[in-house]
């Protein structure tokens, strides 16, 4: 699988990244076993880039990431993690996680400030069982997001700097702030969560222009926008943005779909491959939970797409005419 660099560091992460989220529960239970298949395909369809965050089943992502890596050579693959919430036990009292299927064991506490940093990294790597992490990420800043670029930043800088990190950026959706970042520090690589799809051009307002123009990477997360685009067709009950889709939102699904049937694509193969056609857009991280969910996205991430959708896809008003596209023939 093809690597890119992230920025002007010597971190790399394949085209297609695996990424954690669902790991920890996401909508719905998910014992290690599913768990271990999933990244055992991964790992042997030559996915190397692996993204987790202590968020994500408050630590369950990181563990069972752990547990597949620790075994691999540390050379091997890129990891990254995420910093702004650090998780303090409690007594789950019989309750379940607020935000994913798992016991309330712990409860999360935002802190973007210096030694919260280097705590939160320090029991990350305790989780995972692995000597140093490759991508750190400021984590869902958006409404901490002052705290987070004069403090939270200046100490991933520290730990860049130190070597304890290769590579340093921010993890969010709100691509306005994400520029600044990009504009007014000095990060490797963001991490862009569901604003750079098919079916939200959003990222093409400032942000994606000012990391072509700063160097900086892009990782596209949430390709899918939480599952919409994930299937061939919207299912029954598709969330978007971990919400209900709109009428309006499954409308246009349906449209993008009669277009990809049209050229022999289907919707999850052109919802991965769109991201990657702009140059500033390093890689994709996709949200897997099990061996199927994998085999059948690294099936789809393989697939060719012809030049001739996009513009297929734009002369029926459903792709942003400042999206860099192939050439068609």
């Amino acid at each position: 699988m093809d690597t890119h660099r992230l920025g002007r560091t010597e971190v790399e992460v394949t085209q297609l990244g695996f990424g954690g989220g669902p790991l920890g529960g996401l909508f719905e239970p998910l014992d290690d076993a599913t768990a271990a298949q999933a990244l055992d395909a991964a790992w042997e369809s030559g996915i190397r880039y692996f993204d987790t965050s202590p968020h994500y089943g408050i630590g369950h992502s990181e563990r069972r990431i752990g547990d597949l890596l620790r075994g691999k050579p540390r050379n091997g693959f890129t990891l990254s993690t995420k910093v702004g919430r650090l998780l303090v036990p409690q007594d789950p009292q019989g309750r379940t996680d607020e935000s994913f299927a798992v016991p309330a064991t712990h409860r999360r506490v935002w802190d973007f400030t210096r030694d919260g940093i280097r705590r939160s990294v320090e029991d990350s790597l305790i989780r995972l069982g692995l000597d140093r992490i490759d991508i750190l990420y400021l984590h869902d800043a958006e409404r901490h997001f002052e705290d987070a670029l004069r403090h939270g930043y200046p100490a991933l800088a520290e730990l860049r700097a130190e070597g304890v990190v290769g590579a340093i950026g921010a993890g969010m959706y709100h691509t306005g702030k994400l520029t600044r970042l990009v504009r007014e520090a000095d990060p490797d690589a963001v991490m862009l969560s569901g604003r750079h799809t098919l079916l939200d051009h959003s990222a093409l307002d400032e942000l994606l222009p000012a990391c072509a123009e700063r160097g900086v990477s892009v990782v596209a997360a949430s390709v899918f926008n939480s599952g919409l685009l994930a299937t061939e067709r919207p299912a029954a009950g598709a969330r978007y943005d971990y919400g209900a889709a709109t009428p309006e939102l499954l409308e246009r699904s349906h449209r993008i779909a009669d277009v990809c049937e049209a050229h022999g694509v289907t919707v999850p193969q052109a919802a991965m491959a769109f991201p990657l056609l702009h140059p500033a857009v390093a890689g994709i991280a996709v949200g897997m939970r099990t061996e199927q969910e994998v085999r059948r996205n690294i099936a789809a991430f393989a697939a060719p797409v012809p030049p001739e959708l996009w513009t297929a896809l734009g002369s029926e008003g459903l792709m942003d005419e400042r999206a860099p596209l192939p050439a068609a023939g």
